[in-house]
């Protein structure tokens, strides 16, 4: 028999994200290409090729996540500053497919 899920996902700041989802919540930095996602089951990272659904996912350890958790945050604070030059800069690159 199936059942129903339930998801949502706020974005915060370019690359953070608060999830929702029925069975808790999580927080997700980073991209296409290359995420960190810290939950109920600890950190893990996803690397992938956009466009292609090919992914892989494996468990992190928590002194990587408080790295990546700094940089993002300081990649935020300059967001608020230089938007135009955060934004070339995050997506230098990502191929021109579409």
């Amino acid at each position: 028999m199936g059942y129903f899920r339930f998801r949502k996902t706020f974005s915060i700041l370019p690359g953070v994200r608060i999830n929702l989802s029925k069975t808790g919540v999580s927080s997700s930095i980073g991209g296409h290409g290359a995420t960190v996602n810290v939950g109920k089951n600890g950190p893990m990272v996803t690397f992938g090729i956009p466009g292609t659904g090919l992914s892989y996912r494996t468990h992190v350890g928590v002194a990587l996540v408080a790295v990546l958790v700094l940089l993002a945050a300081l990649v935020g604070l300059a967001y608020f500053f230089w938007p135009d030059t955060v934004r070339a800069l995050l997506h230098w690159w990502q191929p021109r497919w579409f």
